[in-house]
């Protein structure tokens, strides 16, 4: 378990590196505007990072569907169906530098941890009406003179933004440090919640703030790479489903939308009843 854990977090390390290897950019407090940042990286990761390389799609969509003329978002369409076919959230769970934040933010000792809570489920459904109205319906919707909306969920929502962007931004720039107001004490008060929040729950963002993880959990259950559960070998000792972060049973549910596919269950299960990978899967192998 300890081997599979370390790999994991090794992954989700060097990937939040790579996307965010634009050393210049924390010297100077500029972002980086070259080519790559025409392409979208798989994680919420905020296009004002001073290091980030890439684009994040939730906020690429945002600045499409925000545009004058309300364009269709063919390139963001294209990447959502791609990567989520393929992965489903197996993003969430290996590929967001968020989720590796909020990760690692949970592992500070706390008196009492919160594993589930009587709302839980109901506020999962949350992201998804944050999706639809922040996302995509607000940028569309609500326009200037010009045709033109604003990215609503960036500017109002994401503590993604406000850390990996706005903080190091307004730290590097004595001009913008003179300009903060309202605005930023919001959404540093945003981030604050949030840290505090996953301290105590686990990804308590990805489980009921997340657009992009609301996008690829549509994919889930139709993504080529799943996990699968061997009902020849599993005896239902509930190893799996105690051990989930995520709080699903990944007997009965081992595609759930809500699986991050970190892979816990499977190096918990005592029989070695769950397996992953690419590749066609029939109802003799899976458990629903």
């Amino acid at each position: 378990m300890g081997k599979y854990v370390s790999l994991r977090r090794l992954v989700q390390t060097a990937w939040a590196i790579i996307s965010n290897s634009y050393v210049a950019g924390f010297l100077n407090g500029k972002i980086y505007k070259g080519n790559l940042k025409k392409l979208c990286v798989p994680g919420l990761n905020c296009y004002s990072c001073p290091g980030s390389l890439g684009s994040c799609p939730i906020g690429a969509l945002q600045a499409v569907l925000a545009a004058s003329g309300n364009r269709f978002p063919f390139y963001l369409a294209g990447f959502f169906l791609m990567i989520g076919t393929i992965f489903g959230r197996f993003v969430c769970g290996f590929l967001c530098p968020f989720g590796l934040i909020q990760e690692l933010l949970n592992k500070i000792p706390f008196p009492k941890k919160i594993r589930t809570f009587r709302m839980d489920r109901s506020l999962r459904f949350l992201k998804y009406i944050i999706l639809a109205v922040f996302v995509i319906i607000l940028p569309m919707v609500i326009v200037d003179a010009a045709g033109s909306g604003i990215p609503w969920f960036c500017k109002w929502i994401c503590p993604a933004g406000t850390l990996e962007g706005g903080i190091p931004l307004v730290l590097a720039n004595p001009a913008l440090q003179k300009a903060v107001g309202f605005l930023y004490t919001w959404k540093l008060l945003i981030l604050l919640v949030t840290i505090i929040a996953s301290i105590i729950l686990y990804r308590p963002f990805c489980k009921y703030i997340c657009p992009l993880g609301a996008i690829y959990a549509f994919f889930n259950k139709i993504s080529i790479y799943k996990y699968r559960v061997d009902k020849e070998k599993c005896t239902d000792c509930g190893a799996c489903k105690k051990a989930c972060p995520m709080v699903i049973n990944p007997r009965t549910q081992c595609n759930n939308a809500e699986c991050i596919r970190c892979g816990v269950c499977k190096k918990n299960c005592p029989e070695n009843a769950i397996c992953s990978g690419f590749g066609r899967v029939t109802h003799d192998t899976i458990l629903q």
